[in-house]
């Protein structure tokens, strides 16, 4: 078994399947990046703490470690970073993209400009600069726009506008996740989309997996999960192909990785990006793995120190379900459910991206969420359900009192986020209405409160689901496991009815804000909804 030494940019989650594998082969592996505490730089032999960003720092280091060590490839999966990469192993004398093409593949300007010049169906767009007059870029453009930072990833930054009184607030958003200060407006594209990873040989694409992406919340562009493979076959599946694959060539990556974001507009594959590196959001290195049995990140690695990939032949045709889990304003006072949410049959992985005292907000992008729950199964339908039900056994819960969560509930913050339930929310507005806000039954009780909330009334359809799936009548069946807090009209026994407090913000924001109302009111009492 030949051995490398191998320098992979990067020691988070995304990074930690290269690690490994390389590790696997014998190989002696050096990681590199900027947070001096990334979470999987102890898999590694060597840590070098530098900015992924320093291109020159990071240049040196790489030849400290060539002329002590030697070194034969460098790498990034997961980052918007492949520049870097380039620009190292161009000065080392390392297998690489030219400079110039990963360039082009990172700034979102200059691969537009490749696509229009090469005829890649890709939308029409303006680039402005931060300190332009942003109204002026309008022109020749219809609404619904996109706006986005030229030079991120992660979905960071982005927004849908549909008319010029979003446009400011969107060009703010955009600019302040922009590196360099671009940003780009484009025409929004309808549509399914796809993300596409490849690696490249001998100048060919060789496409190694596509699954289909499931985007919500408008304004913004938040991945709630993607399944591999895609659903989709026959000439729309071909016309993706191609249109990815003449994407890829026009760009000049003509070695190492590549992925891509697809739409399918009802005529024609239109590319909304191409990287020149493997895919983040637990695809390279996780679905397409378990769903394919081929090592792609391990592929990858081969080509970037100048070996030939091993087969890319699929051993197996499975699908694999990634599904994330959000919340909304606050912060973390506990997360719960995860032993249960692993134990679910087809459930390969559940990553909890947040801790105690971490602050949390709805997502506007791919960085926000809670984690993620991934799975794998012979059949679509179970690795789908198995992903979306480890998701709905987790429960971030918030700190009672916290000022985040109150600002958001009463409408101060976020007021763009959709309703939990918004058909129950509407028929049982009157009704709810009517109920009591809430009444003190003991004046000083002894420790925890002890809470009763009214039911729901006994016409209202319990069925409808929240963002992650979860019905009225499930969520209320977490609220009547919580110890203290019992759902009756008898409020026998208690400290404290809960009326309409509670299900106003209930239906508006699920279970999350539900218990965070018991939990504050059983920690505070009425005096702090008094002061609301």
């Amino acid at each position: 078994m030949e051995k490398y030494n191998i320098l992979i940019l990067g020691a988070g989650v995304m990074q930690k399947p290269a690690i490994q594998w390389a590790k696997e082969q014998g190989w002696t592996v050096f990681v590199a990046d900027g947070n001096e505490n990334a979470e999987y730089r102890h898999l590694a032999d060597s840590f070098v703490h530098v900015d992924l960003a320093d291109i020159e720092g990071m240049i040196s280091a790489a030849r400290r470690i060539k002329t002590d060590h030697g070194l034969d490839g460098v790498f990034t999966a997961g980052t918007d970073f492949s520049y870097t990469v380039a620009r190292v192993a161009r000065s080392l004398g390392l297998p690489g993209l030219e400079p110039e093409t990963a360039l082009a593949a990172s700034n979102k300007e200059r691969m537009r400009r490749v696509f229009r010049e090469n005829g890649i169906p890709s939308p029409s767009f303006r680039v402005l600069s931060s300190q332009d007059e942003p109204r002026k870029v309008l022109s020749g453009l219809d609404f619904p726009l996109v706006v986005k930072p030229v030079d991120n990833m992660g979905a960071r930054g982005i927004r849908r506008i549909d008319s010029e009184a979003e446009f400011l607030e969107a060009f703010r958003l955009a600019g302040e996740h922009s590196r360099s200060g671009q940003i780009i407006v484009e025409q929004y594209v309808p549509g399914p989309e796809f993300s596409i990873d490849a690696l490249v040989v001998d100048g060919e694409p060789r496409i190694t997996g596509i699954a289909d992406r499931h985007i919500f919340f408008p304004p913004y562009f938040v991945e709630m999960g993607h399944t591999m493979p895609t659903e989709y076959s026959g000439r729309v599946l071909q016309l993706v192909e191609e249109s990815f694959t003449a994407a890829v060539k026009a760009l000049g990556i003509d070695k190492g990785a590549a992925k891509g974001d697809v739409k399918w507009d009802g005529r024609r594959a239109v590319i909304g990006e191409v990287a020149a590196r493997l895919s983040g959001g637990y695809m390279s290195g996780w679905t397409y793995p378990y769903a394919s049995g081929v090592p792609l990140t391990g592929r990858a690695l081969e080509l970037a120190v100048g070996k030939p990939p091993g087969s890319l032949e699929q051993r197996k045709s499975w699908v694999s379900a990634e599904r994330a889990f959000i919340s909304i304003p606050g912060v973390v006072d506990r997360v719960e459910g995860l032993r249960e949410a692993a134990g679910i049959a087809g459930v390969r992985d559940v990553f909890v991206r947040v801790k105690q005292g971490d602050p949390v907000s709805f997502p506007t992008n791919n960085v926000e969420k809670c984690g993620n729950c991934i799975s794998a199964a012979a059949e679509r339908h179970a690795a789908v359900n198995a992903a979306e039900e480890a998701c709905r056994k987790i429960l971030v819960r918030l700190r009672p009192g916290e000022t985040r969560t109150a600002d958001f509930l009463r409408g101060e913050t976020c007021q763009w986020v959709p309703a939990a339930y918004p058909q129950a929310m509407a028929w049982a507005k009157e009704y709810v209405e009517r109920m009591p806000e809430f009444r003190e039954l003991n004046g000083s009780p002894t420790g925890p409160r002890r809470i009763t909330v009214l039911p729901p009334p006994s016409w209202l359809e319990l069925e409808e689901r929240d963002w992650h799936g979860l019905s009225v009548a499930d969520a209320l069946a977490v609220l009547e496991k919580e110890p203290g807090i019992r759902l009756s009209e008898e409020s026998k026994n208690s400290d404290i009815l809960v009326g309409s407090l509670f299900w106003r913000h209930f239906l508006r924001a699920g279970i999350q804000a539900g218990l965070w109302i018991v939990d504050t009111m059983s920690r505070f009492g009425g005096e702090y909804f008094r002061q609301w």
